[in-house]
């Protein structure tokens, strides 16, 4: 039984795809505090001018929890929109997807922020073909500091392998999850192909909409495990 264990993060990355395909469950992990200026409420895409941000106004305090973020208004959505559609309406597959993501845009009226992402990366998996089970972590019993949070969350889901991001290196004790017979798996974000990119030179750290208007159904060949 494999797990990966993310934070919630707004139209997110190939990688962070990536890591959800190789994971038998995926869970959101909402129920830590929220940081400002991180990618739980923005990401970069591709535009006239070079690689910008679009960015989530939210509500927020230094205490707030990811799943306790609410959005300021839903301004954004529309603005957002508006952004993306300048930027890749003339990408080859835009016309093809535009109407799935005008409607998640501005078809809802969802105010967290967590579950504005879920929406998101749930019609984004289907797209890729990721049939991974998502889950959240407000859904398993939370004990222990950072390390022993994520083993007691791997025991209850019966894993046996943890796949986690490099940055993870930093703070993950391995011989903890040795001992509870927990295999780490390190993803690996070097090498991935380059595609029709829009607006030159190639930018790989942008959301993930940019390679499936530029790809289209082709979009899962540009990802390492999805090929």
């Amino acid at each position: 039984m494999k797990i990966a264990i993310l934070q919630s993060n707004y139209i997110p990355w190939k990688g962070y795809f990536d890591i959800i395909n190789m994971a038998d469950e995926f869970i959101l992990y909402d129920t830590v505090q929220f940081t400002k200026n991180d990618w739980r409420n923005r990401n970069k895409i591709k535009t006239h001018q070079g690689v910008n941000w679009i960015t989530i106004p939210v509500k927020h305090s230094i205490t707030q929890n990811i799943n306790e973020i609410k959005v300021l208004n839903n301004k954004w959505r529309r603005k957002h929109w508006q952004t993306l559609k300048l930027n890749y309406s003339k990408a080859k597959y835009f016309n093809e997807y535009k109407h799935i993501f005008e409607n998640l845009y501005l078809n809802s009226d969802e105010t967290f922020l967590s579950k504005i992402n879920y929406n998101f990366i749930d019609e984004i998996n289907k797209i890729l073909g990721i049939k991974t089970k998502i889950t959240w972590s407000s859904e398993y019993e939370l004990f222990g500091k950072q390390n022993e949070t994520l083993i007691n969350i791997c025991k209850q889901a019966k894993a046996t392998e943890y796949i986690s991001g490099p940055a993870a290196k930093k703070y993950l004790n391995n011989n903890l999850f040795e001992k509870e017979i927990i295999k780490i798996t390190w993803m690996n974000y070097s090498n991935y192909p380059t595609y029709n990119q829009l607006f030159p030179p190639f930018e790989h750290a942008v959301s993930i909409l940019d390679l499936i208007f530029n790809e289209g159904e082709n979009a899962n060949k540009y990802l390492k495990n999805l090929k």
